[in-house]
């Protein structure tokens, strides 16, 4: 990346935070907050995809297809005692899906399917009924349909070419929701509202909006702040349960988080949160280019010499030292910061250096995390 985009990349962070100083006043509960009974529910299940073109599962090096073929067949009518199975066309799979909060039965889910043996494609195949059961071990859906899969492979004698994974797919809607959990929301008595980004004064906040809701609309007090990430709700007496959520969902609260500087030093992103502050230091950012060059020249022995072609090393070193711009940073606000950033002209991975040394020194006023 150069310094250009570099500039590009840090001047788009000042104008996004800008563009988000209303954050702060004007985010909805639903947004920031998820109910704690409307949580998901994880499901899994074991079973066969069939239909593939020779890209199935080998049964020498995995048993367990056959053993699941014969049980199939087995609960079919059909008798499978005394052969053996050569079919490369059915691959044994985990499926997995989730469970949305509140789900009925009949309603449909998508489930995710990946091979267990040494298949090497699901392309083309069908999943066969499988059930899916949860964490209490009751079984909650069951799944059948036709595979998408999005990667492909493709090999001859002295090449293949391959692309995403070929043995993972999706099945649209491929799950039939068999059992209802066996809480219903209406039988609860109060509302716990979880914060996605944990923190007191967010907490805080929630439950006096909530609070200046209810002293219109029942004359007292609901909310209570238990920590930084949960909020209790008590329902009035003569409240409705659901028409109460729709409307504390949709109150505008005033959100706060932590200030954090995000880096991942693989991509070379940085992203820089709108309370991030620095204290006034001097930096000072260069570079050491040493390169290192092979030049070998081979020595041919004199015609009738008897002697041996040789080969002789020539090595030359260069060191070159760039940058030594001595820049303050004095980060008040964003768009101060970055623009001293942009005045040292460094790419992502300098100025990610130069955030971990400004933390070191003590002057970063924020928590650095580093990905």
């Amino acid at each position: 990346m150069t310094i250009r985009a570099c500039k590009w990349l840090l001047t788009f962070a000042v104008a996004f935070a800008a563009t988000l100083t209303f954050a702060h006043g004007a985010s909805r509960i639903k947004d920031v907050a998820s109910l704690q009974a409307g949580r998901d529910n994880q499901l899994i299940g074991y079973g066969l995809v069939v239909g593939l073109q020779g890209t199935g599962d080998s049964l020498r090096s995995s048993p367990f297809t056959e053993q699941s073929i014969r049980a199939m067949l087995q609960n079919l009518g059909i008798s499978t005692q005394g052969g053996e199975s050569r079919t490369r066309n059915v691959a044994a799979v985990l499926v997995t899906a989730t469970l949305p909060p509140f789900a009925s039965p009949g309603s449909r889910i998508d489930v995710t399917v990946g091979s267990l043996g040494d298949a090497t494609s699901l392309r083309g195949g069908t999943l066969v009924m499988t059930s899916l059961s949860g964490a209490d071990g009751q079984i909650y859906a069951v799944a059948q349909g036709s595979i998408v899969v999005t990667g492909f492979n493709a090999q001859g004698d002295a090449a293949s070419l391959s692309q995403g994974v070929t043995t993972a797919g999706r099945v649209p809607n491929g799950a039939v929701i068999e059992r209802e959990l066996p809480a219903k929301f209406k039988d609860g008595f109060n509302l716990v509202l979880q914060l996605r980004n944990p923190d007191f004064s967010t907490a805080v906040g929630m439950a006096a909006a909530i609070n200046n809701y209810a002293a219109t609309q029942f004359g007292g007090r609901i909310a209570e702040a238990l920590d930084s990430q949960s909020v209790l709700v008590q329902k009035p007496k003569m409240a409705d349960l659901a028409r109460l959520m729709a409307d504390i969902e949709n109150l505008v609260i005033e959100t706060d988080v932590p200030a954090r500087v995000v880096v991942n030093e693989r991509t070379g992103t940085i992203v820089i949160g709108q309370d991030v502050r620095v204290s006034e230091v001097a930096v000072s950012y260069g570079t050491l280019t040493v390169q290192v060059t092979e030049t070998p020249t081979v020595v041919q022995p004199a015609p009738f010499s008897r002697g041996q072609t040789a080969v002789e090393p020539n090595t030359t070193i260069e060191a070159q030292a760039d940058g030594g711009t001595v820049a303050i940073l004095n980060g008040s606000s964003l768009r101060s910061l970055v623009a001293g950033l942009n005045s040292i002209g460094v790419k992502p991975d300098g100025i990610i250096a130069i955030l971990q040394s400004i933390k070191t020194a003590g002057a970063l006023q924020a928590e650095l995390v580093l990905q």
